[in-house]
């Protein structure tokens, strides 16, 4: 897991970002404890760039010289960088802190001189006023001084893209707990993660020389550099391009500045709401891989989902719109939207988008339209206590454009509630994780695609398939109707026709492979021989309740 991750170079992440996360002993005081982030996190984003550019500094330094009266300058100097971004101030961490007295005026020199790209990022911290805050409590010198201590020294050549990544996840679920924030709001555990790229990657085409990778709602970006990981392990040489976008500030600075550090387009981490303010219109990805929020509400982007919505076709949000408190089920709508032909998406959902919502409800409605379209590959449903800001159960739901033959008309249902290894320490409330072992195990369940299929012990770790036609999720909602009757029993006609008495109405949902007339001849006449359907009032609905399967 990551707190127990350690790179091939010896790297063990956890005492890395604790040795970081421990400068703020020089904040204590003017800085509270739940404000330690907000020094620690941008000091660790520019520190990492300084240790990069570092090697090539005089070569920046030398080219700026010979480009700085040119119009455009960018590209010479990332080349001279090698990254995709630059430096051209002449300070640097170890002559910053030669000159205590001018600390301050250097360090701002220092930062301006960055490209655009990393001044954007530091703009998503605040940084500007942060560094006032420490220059007040005159601790920006001790600052400096501790992150060019070789306890803070972030080079490539001693900590790799990878586990830079790593430790800026530890770093913000600090930043989270110190804050009194869910740790979880901004953090899913590799374990989850690396169950999601297995089930993308799983029968995947790698006879390509690229791919793309979107995460709609991408925090720090953890899950795109893990499916760019996964991809890489399957074959080296397909290129592949990320894109995410993200809402808050701070994440989005660390995702983006990660995305320069792994030598990605910065561009394509874009900042905003992604309901309201969608980044990549026009966009299709080979994949989507997702851990947006459940349970949270959408009237912040109310008036401009529903303006999208009557795009109809034309938007993202045709189908129907959830129920105001929950918006969940509209990013698997935009993911929808997003997927080219032949797409895959692999999203978190908690158990709310599976039945919530009567027939002829916006929730209802958009089941009905990815089961219809034939886009429900399979549900994976998690073990409870997976995450660390909620111990509700979770499920992967795995979405997919175009779906081999044999899995046509058809949706995989996988009871992984009982796939799980106990953590020794629980974080938050995550007790649970999930192993290489019950990795295997679901990602084989999901591959072998067979029907009332048990893998491995019953009596301990294991996992549950079922396979079940998409048409089995639907039902018809009718109004059965019976008539009034006057004080003498008689039935009150009007019309030649009986008077519904609306106290005695009731529904029933009819399966949609049963058919309408047989069933109520069977369920209902019996009982009530008098009874009626108004067909006018019939609604299709789809529900797929996990828990009468298993």
């Amino acid at each position: 897991m990551v707190n127990e991750k350690s790179s091939a170079v010896g790297v063990n992440i956890q005492e890395k970002a604790t040795m970081i996360w421990n400068v703020a002993d020089v904040l204590r005081g003017p800085f509270k404890p739940h404000e330690y982030g907000l020094v620690i996190l941008p000091m660790t984003v520019v520190k990492r760039f300084h240790d990069c550019l570092l090697p090539t500094h005089d070569a920046v330094i030398e080219q700026y010289e010979k480009v700085k009266k040119l119009a455009v300058i960018d590209g010479f100097l990332t080349r001279a960088s090698g990254y995709q971004f630059y430096n051209t101030s002449r300070f640097t961490f170890e002559s910053l802190l030669a000159d205590p007295d001018n600390i301050e005026a250097n360090f701002r020199d220092y930062l301006t001189g960055f490209s655009g790209n990393v001044q954007d990022v530091l703009a998503k911290f605040d940084f500007d006023n942060i560094i006032r805050r420490m220059v007040e409590c005159n601790s920006l010198y001790l600052v400096i001084k501790e992150f060019n201590s070789p306890k803070g020294y972030l080079g490539p050549d001693k900590i790799s893209a990878v586990d830079c990544g790593y430790i800026f996840e530890d770093l913000v679920k600090r930043f989270s707990e110190s804050f009194g924030e869910e740790a979880g709001a901004h953090f899913t555990s590799r374990d989850i993660i690396y169950l999601m790229t297995d089930l993308l990657l799983s029968e995947a085409d790698l006879d390509t020389s690229s791919m793309t990778v979107y995460d709609m709602a991408m925090g720090t970006s953890q899950m795109l550099s893990c499916m760019e990981e996964r991809i890489h392990e399957l074959n080296s040489d397909i290129e592949v391009t990320c894109f995410g976008q993200e809402f808050n500030p701070s994440t989005f600075a660390i995702a983006k500045a990660d995305m320069m550090i792994r030598g990605g387009d910065p561009n394509n981490m874009r900042f905003g709401d992604t309901l309201s303010d969608d980044q990549f219109p026009g966009f299709t990805f080979r994949y989507c891989i997702s851990n947006p929020p459940f349970g949270i509400d959408w009237k912040r982007e109310q008036k401009a989902v529903e303006a999208e919505a009557a795009k109809g076709e034309l938007g993202r949000f045709a189908p129907g719109l959830p129920k105001i408190s929950d918006g969940q089920q509209l990013f698997v709508l935009n993911g929808l939207s997003k997927l080219a032909p032949g797409g895959k998406m692999a999203i978190i959902q908690n158990g709310s988008p599976l039945f919530a919502g009567d027939a002829g409800s916006g929730p209802s409605n958009i089941r009905q339209y990815i089961l219809e379209n034939d886009w429900l590959d399979a549900i994976v449903q998690l073990s409870t206590d997976q995450f660390m800001n909620t111990g509700i159960s979770t499920y992967i739901w795995v979405l997919c454009k175009d779906k081999p033959a044999y899995r046509c008309g058809k949706v995989q249902l996988i009871d992984a509630s009982h796939c799980y290894e106990q953590r020794r320490k629980a974080i938050g409330t995550k007790r649970n994780d999930i192993s290489d072992h019950c990795r295997e195990l679901i990602v084989q369940a999901y591959g072998e695609y067979r029907n009332n299929a048990v893998y491995g012990d019953k009596s301990g770790v294991y996992c549950e398939s079922k396979i079940f036609g998409s048409e089995e999720f639907g039902y018809n909602k009718i109004v059965v109707e019976r008539p009034q009757r006057d004080e003498n029993g008689e039935i009150v006609m009007k019309r030649g026709k009986p008077v519904a008495d609306t106290a005695l109405r009731d529904t029933e949902n009819v399966p949609l492979v049963q058919d309408i007339d047989a069933y109520f001849a069977r369920e209902v006449l019996p009982y009530a021989p008098d009874a009626w359907i108004d067909k006018s009032k019939t609604k299709v609905g789809y529900e797929i309740p996990m828990t009468r399967y298993f």
